[in-house]
């Protein structure tokens, strides 16, 4: 039986089996050939749906977004000392949207003025998959399967890159900004889904930690003359070929690699390098976003859509016990989350709609699951608690907050992209276990979903060495056609 059906198992032996099943799947990726496409269950090609979007943005909430204390307010108690932990749901009071029948919680207030051009989804479920590891979650919501596979799965930016391809041939189609793969916690599994998997290199992300350091990544080390970057260009691509790793890669994989470097150096020496520089926003624009590095990312993503992007991915990054992975002090820091996402994600929106981008864009903000001041995981879960703030009773600050890992309903905001406007879809219960009690909408279902906005059939498959793979797990997934407008 695998260790992860082992929900006492301790988190470092999960956490080392996990990193030697993703080295295992990623070995195998890179020895794998060609995927295939394959064949309708009729027989013939797959039949896309008619695209409502050309562009996704996905505003990744990493670490676990508390539903009560954002989208989905529940009874409200303010911190006191000796209030009982069992009797606090929410720690931030409901306000008023613009839609009169949808409330969210204090410090959003920016979003609840543009909440009549999306739709709140506030049933999405994840499974129980016993013992919680962030970053097994993160990689089951970004590729649409539980990990550990066989074969190293292609996050969903990559399904979009792969099958529909760029939409400016400079342009990368797939940008992740905002996460670190390296020097933070975690990090071998943050790498394991940020990747197109079997697909090969040139389907892949371009990464961009830092939104203020975007444009360096896209220009020719200072001072270098075109012919000797053109020079480095063709010495580079020699020593690829002639890498010790040359013998562990199929000629697919290798070829892939050469064409994300052709593409590459395409972009460098393009004049659409220059969608990467914020600094280039007029100054009144870019202080409505800058809340910081996430607001500064919300910015950079809209120039990059406008310039032709496919997908991009801005996270509030994911580090164990930072942002949003509140295991004590919750309610403050929640309330820092709070200033840092509230107004970037409505300029966002507002800019995407003045600009005329919005109909053509599906913007996106999820997590990887909610939080709950009591439970771990949902009813009859044997998941470790986590928490390091383990009171019956608030005594101190820290105290008030919602600490634990909760997968049994969480809140999704969808806008643009042919999604209903001002629409409310799904609910949970209003006392604890504030589980999905209405229009439960899972991974595989939500994902199908995004792809079928993108103009992606759900059964959209590929044979990679022998084992047929979905663009939902199994192919399994179903459009919510309720929230299409």
């Amino acid at each position: 039986m695998s260790i992860f059906a082992d929900p006492t198992a301790p988190r470092s032996i999960v956490r080392r089996d996990f990193l030697r099943q993703l080295s295992a799947a990623g070995t195998a990726a890179l020895a794998a050939g060609a995927p295939r496409a394959l064949a309708s269950e009729a027989g013939g090609a797959v039949e896309h749906p008619r695209p409502t979007a050309d562009a996704c943005i996905l505003l990744w909430m990493g670490g676990g977004m508390a539903a009560p204390d954002t989208f989905d307010p529940k009874r409200y108690l303010p911190y006191k000392p000796g209030l009982k932990v069992a009797d606090m749901l929410s720690t931030f009071p409901a306000i008023d949207t613009a839609v009169d029948s949808i409330k969210i919680c204090e410090g959003l207030e920016n979003i609840a003025g543009v909440l009549d051009q999306g739709t709140l989804i506030r049933s999405h479920v994840q499974p129980d998959l016993g013992s919680i590891l962030h970053s097994r979650h993160q990689y089951h919501w970004h590729t649409g399967y539980v990990p550990p596979q066989t074969v190293a799965a292609p996050h969903i930016g990559a399904w979009m890159s792969r099958v529909l391809g760029p939409r400016n041939d400079v342009m990368p189609a797939f940008i992740n900004i905002g996460q670190r793969l390296e020097g933070v916690g975690e990090s071998e599994e943050l790498k394991a889904f940020t990747t197109a998997g079997f697909f090969g290199s040139e389907f892949g992300p371009m990464n961009l930690p830092y939104p203020d350091q975007a444009a360096v990544s896209v220009r020719p080390p200072k001072g270098m003359q075109a012919q000797r970057f053109a020079d480095r260009n063709r010495l580079f691509r020699r020593l690829v070929d002639a890498s010790p790793n040359r013998d562990f890669m199929s000629d697919y994989q290798q070829e892939s690699m050469l064409r994300s470097m052709d593409s590459a150096y395409r972009l460098l020496s393009s004049r659409d390098r220059q969608a990467f520089d914020i600094t280039r926003e007029p100054k009144e624009s870019f202080d409505r976003y800058n809340t910081g590095r996430f607001g500064q990312e919300c910015l950079l993503a809209r120039r990059l859509v406008e310039s032709g992007a496919r997908f991009v991915e801005v996270t509030t990054e994911y580090v164990p016990f930072l942002h949003w992975d509140t295991h004590n002090d919750g309610h403050v820091t929640l309330q820092r989350m709070h200033r840092e996402i509230d107004r970037p994600v409505a300029q966002l929106i507002t800019d995407l709609q003045q600009r005329g981008l919005l109909d053509r864009t599906l913007v996106i903000l999820a997590s990887e699951f909610s939080r709950d001041a009591l439970m771990e995981g949902q009813p009859g879960s044997n998941a470790n608690d986590q928490a390091t703030a383990k009171v019956d009773v608030l005594s101190e600050l820290k105290h008030y907050g919602l600490h634990r890992h909760f997968t049994g309903g969480s809140s999704v905001l969808m806008f643009g992209g042919g999604m209903k406007q001002g629409f409310l879809y799904g609910a949970t219960a209003p006392e604890r276990p504030l589980m999905a009690i209405e229009n439960p909408v899972s991974i595989e279902d939500l994902h199908a979903t995004i792809m079928t906005a993108m103009g992606i059939s759900p059964q959209t498959g590929f044979d990679i060495e022998g084992r047929p793979f979905y663009v939902t797990e199994d192919g399994k997934g179903r459009a919510v056609q309720d929230l299409f407008a």
